[in-house]
């Protein structure tokens, strides 16, 4: 089977500033990723060269079989469904949610094409898909960043793509709806027919379990790839966040916790001032 995805030796640079350098990276059918790193790291770059907004340096980058450079990427994101804050802060605020998943279909926001019933069908399968089929008639500027999320899913999926990017979904979300969020995430990844994930998160506490795959990156290189079970380590999130951690799993689920710092030791000292 030919991979999903394939970056080999992929370089970014930009006014003299290495990005991303010699990245080497691998998708197969089946597997579901999550791509770790924190502010810098290059998971932002890496997201736009997947989807052709960002031109490489060097290397070579095929995506659903097709090669950058000799095809045409535009046709090519019509089978890439993205979510991201920065589509989400563009949705007209009046667009009712059925509005926002039908431009999916036609990759635009504040649609104003003519609404097909046949897109009105599709949309209300992929919103049930999507467990948001009760926000249709709602305005996008009374729901919130949890149902949003939902919607956009819908909306990414409205087109059926081969490939999600979930492109840190759960900023903005309170504790209870990013819980909310990501236990709808595992129902959909366990689900027939789920796409290829890639999840972008700087949080291990985010990482549900049906994700099989971990690329942990750090200053633009990679720090580890493969099975998650292998690569989210003590060692490997240590080296990929700059800071001494230590990394506890039970059940699936991961909790990591810094070391040493000097700030958490001096809120313990106020704390127990204050209790005292």
């Amino acid at each position: 089977m030919k991979p999903i995805l394939s970056v080999t030796n992929l370089c970014i640079s930009r006014d003299g500033t290495r990005i991303l350098s010699n990245l080497n990276w691998t998708v197969n059918p089946g597997e579901q990723w999550v791509i770790l790193g924190s502010n810098g790291s290059g998971k932002t770059s890496l997201l736009s060269a997947l989807t052709g907004y960002l031109t490489p340096s060097s290397g070579m980058l095929s995506l659903l079989g097709e090669t950058f450079g000799d095809s045409d990427w535009r046709k090519l994101r019509e089978r890439v469904g993205i979510v991201s804050s920065s589509i989400r802060q563009k949705v007209p605020d009046w667009d009712p949610a059925e509005l926002v998943v039908i431009g999916g279909k036609y990759a635009m926001l504040d649609y104003w094409g003519p609404i097909r019933r046949a897109d009105r069908i599709a949309a209300a399968k992929v919103m049930e898909r999507a467990e948001c089929a009760h926000l249709a008639k709602r305005e996008w500027g009374v729901l919130s960043q949890g149902e949003r999320q939902r919607i956009l899913i819908a909306r990414a999926l409205m087109a059926n793509p081969s490939v999600l990017i979930l492109d840190e979904p759960c900023a903005g979300l309170d504790p209870v709806a990013r819980e909310r969020f990501l236990a709808f995430l595992e129902r959909m990844l366990e689900s027939e027919n789920a796409p290829t994930i890639l999840f972008v998160t700087h949080h291990v506490e985010e990482i549900v379990p049906s994700l099989t795959h971990a690329l942990l990156l750090a200053g633009g290189t990679v720090c580890a790839a493969g099975e998650k079970a292998n690569v989210l380590t003590t060692k490997n999130l240590t080296r990929t966040f700059g800071a001494p951690v230590k990394l506890r799993h039970a059940a699936g689920w991961y909790l990591l916790k810094i070391q040493n710092s000097e700030e958490r030791e001096r809120r313990t000292q106020f704390f127990r001032a204050v209790l005292s």
